[in-house]
């Protein structure tokens, strides 16, 4: 065992204000497993209710355990310690349950790592009953089990509120079988057990997916009705986070918009909002601990108290925070908080770079509402703007790019002109992101974009804007985007990928090893009566999502 992991790890917790320490004796344990770096995962609102949840329980300690950093991945290599938990520096395969919360696709990559350091075998049918049952949730696993099911035991489909009383109080259960165990979590609400389906192939194609007798032919997403009863606030606070002065309270869950491309708008549905009351209670306990409100939520400027609610926190001496906002839901005393509260920079999500792009994701804003939400930003202080496009949607055109580069030229020069006037620098920022078709939205069908056609669009962006001042641009790697949209697409073969990328340290060659075409997965256009890997999940109305994909294209 390592001294040096061990002493780092006191010097976390002894710096974290909240976590919950439990005595083992007679309880259920349980290791929540975040698979990317501590800094990440306590970044992570829902990481943390999940813990809070569960440490709620009187005869359950939940502890938790993350990605190691380099340096500590060198430490556990030297001293040949396997993966611990944070607060009792425990090994991972000592727990009675394993869970991972995975929020990003892109973190499927890291959940192989985690089994190698913890000295478990990753392939549930590899793992014997005196090894830690595994389970998985979080917005991934909504969207897309596939590609990690063949490491689950079972996986959780749908919010945590709903979901983990009955699994928890099954699992609390002694002297029960680990066959029988999940054949009786199958039969709970939003209970996912993969071993029970079996899936064929037919090249690229699902040919189709049987589910054993007992077993329900889909799993339905559960949610909760009533979020007043169930507080997601921030629960643990250390210096180790970019949230670090922030109280997060999330006003409502979902959105009422149903973006094309989006995934919030579909999985979280309904549309959800906390009671004005009850987050006037928060926002009361965040202040008290000398921090600044975080609002947090898909459509924050949505809320229907959004101007009472910033009010009420600058009346009581806080600070206000918020991620993005909608366009077309600005209000004004959300902007005088903002500007109250120091922010210097507002980021806002055009997303469409033309007018026939924002019309064909049903973004439901124009040019002018655009500009107008820029010019009330630029009379209230707020002289630097990050705007948020896509590239890559399905049907863009070069013309496209250069109504986005008008745009933002346009919004460049009224920065500019207020900055001078005020005697200030002002600057506008471009983020560009390739368009990745999503499980659960009216694109899922829609293939991505060529790496190497989407690099030339940004090229062609870089050399437009390039010479400009006060302007600059960011954008995330095509190929990066390339993987998330395998991730994202992705059926149960993957995970012998992800196994072999982690080997290998490079998933490329790994895809080549096992002769995985992962083209296929990401560049084709999926016909609309075609079996997806996803459709084990039932998430809510799938001809709705027919429907508004031929409004699009039809």
């Amino acid at each position: 065992m390592s001294w040096k992991i061990i002493e780092k790890y006191h010097r976390i917790l002894a710096g974290e204000k909240g976590a919950t320490p439990k005595n083992w004796g007679g309880k259920l344990t349980v290791c929540l497993v975040y698979p990317n770096r501590y800094r990440t995962a306590m970044s992570n609102l829902g990481f943390q209710a999940v813990y809070a949840q569960i440490n709620s329980q009187q005869d359950i300690v939940c502890e938790r355990a993350f990605l190691p950093d380099p340096e500590e991945l060198k430490e556990y290599g030297k001293s040949r310690t396997a993966l611990l938990s944070l607060e009792s520096q425990r090994l991972l395969a000592d727990f009675a349950v394993i869970a991972f919360s995975v929020s990003f696709e892109s973190d499927y990559l890291n959940i192989p790592w985690i089994f190698t350091l913890a000295g478990i075998p990753p392939f549930a049918k590899e793992r014997d009953t005196s090894q830690p049952l595994i389970m998985a949730g979080g917005a991934a696993l909504f969207l897309n089990p596939e590609p990690v099911a063949e490491f689950m035991d079972l996986v959780c489909v749908g919010e945590a509120e709903a979901l983990l009383p009955q699994l928890l109080t099954l699992l609390q259960e002694e002297g029960v079988e680990r066959k029988n165990l999940l054949e009786r979590a199958a039969g709970l609400p939003g209970i996912y057990v993969p071993a029970f389906y079996q899936v064929s192939y037919d090249g690229a194609r699902i040919e189709a997916i049987h589910n054993i007798p007992g077993a329900s032919p889909r799993i339905t997403r559960v949610w909760t009705g009533e979020l007043d009863r169930h507080v997601t606030v921030s629960e643990l606070f250390t210096p180790e986070t970019e949230f670090s002065d922030m109280y997060l309270i999330e006003l409502s869950r979902g959105c009422p918009h149903g973006c094309r491309f989006c995934a919030a708008g579909f999985i979280y549905r309904p549309h959800r909002q906390r009671s004005l009351a009850k987050l006037k209670e928060e926002v009361d306990k965040g202040i008290a601990e000398h921090r600044k409100v975080g609002l947090v939520g898909a459509a924050v400027s949505d809320y229907r108290g959004i101007g009472e609610l910033c009010r009420y926190i600058l009346e009581q001496g806080g600070k206000v925070s918020v991620s993005s906002l909608r366009i077309d839901g600005l209000n004004d005393d959300l902007i005088k908080a903002l500007k109250a509260s120091g922010h210097k920079t507002v980021s806002l999500a055009p997303e469409g770079g033309s007018q026939r792009l924002r019309d064909l994701i049903k973004k439901e804003i124009n040019e002018g509402q655009i500009l107008n939400a820029c010019d009330r930003l630029i009379e209230n202080d707020i002289l630097n703007l990050k705007l948020y496009f896509i590239i890559g949607l399905p049907t863009e055109t070069m013309t496209d790019l250069e109504e986005m580069v008008s745009l933002v030229t346009e919004i460049r020069t009224r920065v500019i002109a207020a900055a001078r006037e005020k005697g200030r620098l002002g600057e506008v920022i471009l983020s560009i992101n390739p368009f990745v078709p999503k499980p659960f939205t009216p694109f899922q069908w829609c293939a991505m974009e060529d790496v190497k056609s989407l690099e030339g669009k940004i090229k062609f962006l870089q050399q437009a804007i390039g010479r400009l001042a006060n302007l600059r641009m960011i954008s995330e790697s095509p190929r990066d985007a390339y993987l998330q949209a395998l991730l994202s697409r992705g059926d149960r073969r993957v995970a012998t990928l992800l196994v072999r990328a982690a080997e290998l340290g490079n998933w490329r060659k790994g895809a080549k090893e096992i002769g995985m075409d992962t083209d296929q997965l990401v560049y084709r256009d999926i016909p609309l009566d075609e079996i997806l890997p996803w459709d084990v999940i039932d998430s809510g109305d799938k001809n709705l999502l027919v429907r508004e994909y031929r409004k699009a294209f039809c």
